[in-house]
């Protein structure tokens, strides 16, 4: 059975030419003149990149602070005990914990957007793989999310920095807004997020790192911009 769109998103892709690569600015403010929802969407990028994904030492991962940063409120789960707990709770993380906070998401906890563990409480961590990991919620030292420094992440994960990673077919996704956002500053996102990828690329990667970058609203048609 094929899945109907809405009037508004058959209306907003009609407005889209599948064809063209926008020029980024051009591209944004279309994105913003779509018609939509009444809630505020939010602003998505996938990155399709020149790596082979079947092999590990290509995967990309990491994170990067948005200059403008995302819109959004982030959850925040921390595994910290002691000082680095009190520090981590002052930076505005919601949940902070060790062995308490891993039984309660053993428990089916997951009210969470992502999670900061400092090294010393992998102990606790890795056995939450199962459960983390589907989500795209388990920590990681490449990502910025395992660290000794759990309040400084905290305060730059909430102040717009975001993680991402490499899917099973060379995308690389991230929301980079709203799109209440103003052009400009979904241009300064976009170009600050593609400029840290460019930094990741493998050794291995072959041809053209940066092959198709395409955005949307979390309820629109995407389009294609012209980045190089």
């Amino acid at each position: 059975m094929v899945k109907k769109h809405s009037r508004r998103f058959d209306k907003a892709q009609g407005m889209v030419d599948r064809a063209k690569r926008y020029i980024v600015q051009e591209g944004f403010e279309l994105l913003k003149s779509l018609p939509g929802p009444k809630f505020d969407e939010s602003v998505e990028v996938a990155v399709r990149i020149g790596i082979d994904p079947k092999k590990t030492d290509q995967l990309v991962r990491g994170s990067v602070s948005l200059p403008k940063g995302t819109g959004k409120t982030v959850r925040i789960a921390v595994f910290a005990d002691g000082e680095k707990a009190e520090q981590a709770k002052a930076a505005g993380a919601d949940f902070v914990g060790a062995q308490d906070l891993a039984d309660k998401i053993e428990g089916g906890f997951t009210d969470f957007d992502m999670t900061i563990a400092s090294p010393d409480m992998m102990r606790f961590v890795g056995k939450l793989g199962k459960v983390l990991g589907p989500q795209g919620k388990m920590p990681s030292p490449k990502a910025g999310t395992v660290t000794p420094n759990v309040a400084d992440a905290v305060r730059e994960f909430k102040a717009g920095k975001i993680e991402f990673r490499t899917d099973a077919g060379a995308n690389v996704h991230a929301a980079i807004g709203k799109k209440s956002f103003a052009a400009d500053d979904l241009v300064s996102n976009l170009v600050a997020f593609v400029d840290h990828l460019r930094t990741l690329r493998p050794s291995q990667a072959k041809g053209s790192f940066i092959r198709k970058v395409t955005v949307s609203t979390s309820m629109g048609p995407g389009l294609q911009l012209a980045i190089e």
